[in-house]
């Protein structure tokens, strides 16, 4: 069940004791959408879709998700047409590095798929507020102080190349995405301590 509208969300297609789910959706994806209006609402009883039990809501999935396919029709509008296919008008949700275990100071970040973090999906907001430490930047960076296991990880957490492209590509997104007080926020991460 999703608690809010705007939510990005990722499930596991694994049973807790590691089985997999059977016609799991792990290749696919899924959007839930709300019939505001009443017409809206009846056109989901009249077409039979599935929806909650308010009537008001309604889930669309597509199985797969072909990437490597769908790419190529991507790269090609864009540089025949020069027509982009998915372009960010705004910064909803953000992948968090968290640690996995107790982290000591000096201990360097395996990044995605290591042994160091995992990503939480945070709302953007909370994230900016946050300083949070994005799950991609989080890879052969030096811990400068000490993070305990199921903490989110902050910019102040690591000594990161601030020269990098994807560094500076990411605080221009936040300066542009960010509210104002996000944005003051962000830009002076809170010290561990003080959380």
């Amino acid at each position: 069940m999703l608690h809010h509208k705007g939510q990005v969300e990722v499930i596991s297609s694994l049973e807790r004791d590691g089985r997999p789910i059977g016609y799991d959706i792990r290749f696919g994806v899924f959007v839930v959408f709300e019939g505001d209006t009443e017409y809206i609402r009846n056109c989901f009883k009249e077409y039979m879709v599935r929806t909650d039990a308010s009537g008001r809501y309604a889930c669309l999935y597509k199985r797969w998700h072909l990437i490597g396919l769908e790419v190529g029709i991507s790269v090609a509008s864009v540089g025949l047409r020069g027509e982009a296919t998915g372009a960010a008008t705004c910064f909803n949700a953000d992948v968090v590095a968290t640690a996995k275990r107790d982290l000591a100071a000096g201990e360097s970040l395996d990044g995605e798929g290591g042994y160091t973090v995992w990503g939480k999906l945070l709302p953007a907001a909370t994230s900016l507020a946050l300083g949070g430490l994005p799950l991609g930047l989080a890879h052969d960076v030096k811990l400068v102080r000490a993070v305990r296991q199921g903490e989110p990880l902050v910019w102040n957490d690591v000594a990161i190349d601030e020269g990098l492209p994807a560094y500076r590509t990411r605080r221009e997104m936040e300066a542009l995405f960010a509210p104002r007080t996000a944005r003051e926020n962000a830009s002076r991460a809170p010290d561990r301590d003080a959380r």
